[in-house]
């Protein structure tokens, strides 16, 4: 992969949680504080970042103005300034995330998830190599605050593990790094939430899907994409026959 536009989703998302970091390191008067500068600071500087940089470009953000000139654009660039600000804003802890994605004529192209409070990127420009499972249960990434009835009910079916964590992309990126077997995911979310997890994830050859087996589509009219898989390839039939066994948890669409 020598596309320019690998090494543009890396070096934002870094600088983006660099930037992040000053922000969290700065006095203020309450959590809610720390959250709203940390997501209007890294919007504003991606937002800035890629207008000087691919001004031909559309860009969906979290934190601003759907623009619909993306639905016509053949470049949409999808991102996620702080995925995981109640992680962000409590002193400590390094389980939040900046997303930035290339979606390009009806694919993902490029991304990068960079993980700021414990120094790393990881991006499409060179995919990671999955580290073997472990050879224990199957380990499942999941909400530490909230796991939603979905995923209690896979981890008893399968008997798996639950590995509490914060972030989306912190949980997605948990595959990749081999912290985790799979990362499902059916309480809701956006496009912003899992575009470059998915990138990331794709290209270090794990599986992602939608709960049904359904691809992910990005760059749609409504950008609420609700579930997603991302797994180790091997394990992809079988988690996918167990939630096919979960009727009502998921829509597909």
């Amino acid at each position: 992969m020598t596309s320019p536009d690998h090494d543009t989703a890396a070096a934002l998302a870094t600088a983006a949680g660099e930037l992040l970091l000053q922000v969290r390191a700065r006095p203020f008067p309450d959590a809610d504080a720390r959250k709203a500068a940390g997501d209007a600071e890294a919007h504003r500087f991606l937002v800035d970042r890629l207008a000087q940089l691919q001004p031909d470009d559309a860009v969906l953000s979290e934190e601003g103005t759907d623009d619909p000139v993306r639905l016509v654009s053949d470049r949409v660039w999808i991102v996620d300034p702080l995925d995981g600000t109640r992680e962000f804003a409590e002193p400590g802890r390094d389980d939040w995330a900046v997303h930035v994605a290339l979606w390009e004529r009806g694919e993902l192209a490029a991304g990068a998830v960079a993980l700021p409070a414990v120094g790393l990127t990881l991006g499409t420009a060179g995919p990671h190599r999955v580290p073997a499972g472990d050879g224990g249960p199957l380990r499942l990434a999941g909400s530490r605050s909230r796991p939603p009835a979905l995923v209690q009910t896979l981890a008893g079916r399968l008997g798996a593990r639950l590995v509490p964590m914060g972030s989306a992309g912190v949980k997605a990126m948990s595959v990749v790094r081999g912290e985790t077997d799979a990362y499902v995911h059916g309480g809701g979310q956006y496009e912003w939430d899992s575009a470059a997890p998915v990138a990331v994830a794709r290209a270090a050859g794990l599986h992602t899907s939608r709960l049904d087996g359904s691809p992910l589509r990005y760059n749609r009219p409504d950008p609420y994409l609700p579930d997603l898989l991302v797994c180790r390839p091997e394990l992809a039939d079988e988690l996918l026959s167990a939630l096919a066994e979960q009727p009502g948890e998921h829509q597909p669409g």
